[in-house]
């Protein structure tokens, strides 16, 4: 049990390395790729990398107030009493992933772009209401992630597009 004690707060110390904040969306994008090619072993390794992420840093030498106190918070949070309420909020992680993955897996750019946008504005809103002022301190990351997942959404369907229309033209 110590050398578990001992990682959780190597792992927990790395976590204040706001690195990990802004690196972590940018998992949503071969996760799309995964889906949109319909490749199970892709998606279950962005997972697992996505989980990981959080200690791939150093710990920092310094860190921000808010961000200590917002991580404080979320592992209070985490580390709570867990109610029926709290279960079904945490479930909301696992069905980004599915309704992502569904989304992406049966082509529908505009909702796999909704449900990461969606995402991105409840991660914000959550941690404001569980974390107080100190949850603001995610809001850069969860945008500037949810911006660029955005674009390569966007980039990546006007260069499907343009291939199939190349595919047709040269097909007649």
């Amino acid at each position: 049990m110590e050398f578990l004690s001992d990682f959780l707060s190597w792992a927990w110390a790395r976590h204040h390395n706001v690195l990990s904040w802004y690196i972590r969306p940018m998992f949503i994008l071969p996760f799309i790729f995964f889906a949109y090619k319909r490749n199970w072993q892709g998606l279950v390794v962005t997972v697992i990398a996505l989980f990981t992420s959080m200690f791939w840093f150093p710990a920092p030498a310094t860190v921000d107030p808010a961000v200590e106190q917002f991580l404080q918070s979320e592992k209070d949070y985490i580390l709570g009493d867990w109610t029926l309420s709290k279960v079904l909020a945490s479930l909301t992680v696992p069905a980004f992933f599915y309704f992502l993955a569904l989304a992406f897996w049966k082509r529908s750019w505009w909702w796999g772009v909704a449900v990461i946008n969606l995402a991105a504005l409840g991660k914000v809103a959550w941690s404001v209401i569980s974390g107080g002022e100190s949850g603001w301190a995610v809001l850069v990351p969860a945008v500037i992630g949810m911006l660029v997942c955005d674009a390569a959404v966007y980039f990546g369907v006007t260069f499907i597009n343009k291939r199939q229309t190349l595919s047709a033209t040269e097909a007649k």
